[in-house]
């Protein structure tokens, strides 16, 4: 415990949203975390009670601080640093629910095609 006060980066990282406090400071640097409703830089002082918004890849997340640790511990202790609100919950079930009925077409598709996969494009976009 690091008093009353701590870093905003470093308490994303402690509570494991982030596995670098680099990249938790690019995400605050980027605008996709706001303290209480705020944009805010990554030297910022978390309180407990403050709310947290964050953009996590595709998910938004809605957590209210419960707790200051400077320590990245295991996660059922960084569990305890946060409550998600409902909201949150349940847009995050949504999703999940949503990709197991129906994945995203493009979500395995990484960087350019290869030269095959280029060459049946041209057959599939020629007609031939």
């Amino acid at each position: 415990m690091n008093g009353s006060r701590l870093r905003i980066d470093k308490w994303l990282w402690a509570a494991r949203f982030f596995k670098t406090r680099s990249l938790a400071s690019d995400a605050i640097d980027l605008g996709r975390v706001q303290l209480n409703g705020a944009r805010i830089k990554p030297a910022h002082e978390v309180r407990v009670g403050d709310r947290v918004d964050l953009q996590v890849g595709e998910a938004r997340i809605e957590v209210q601080v419960r707790g200051l640790s400077a320590m990245r511990g295991p996660a059922p202790v960084a569990r305890l640093l946060y409550d998600e609100s409902a909201a949150s919950i349940a847009r995050r079930d949504e999703r999940r629910a949503a990709r197991a009925v129906a994945p995203e077409p493009a979500q395995h598709l990484k960087g350019r095609p290869t030269k095959r996969e280029g060459r049946a494009l041209r057959r599939l976009r020629d007609g031939s």
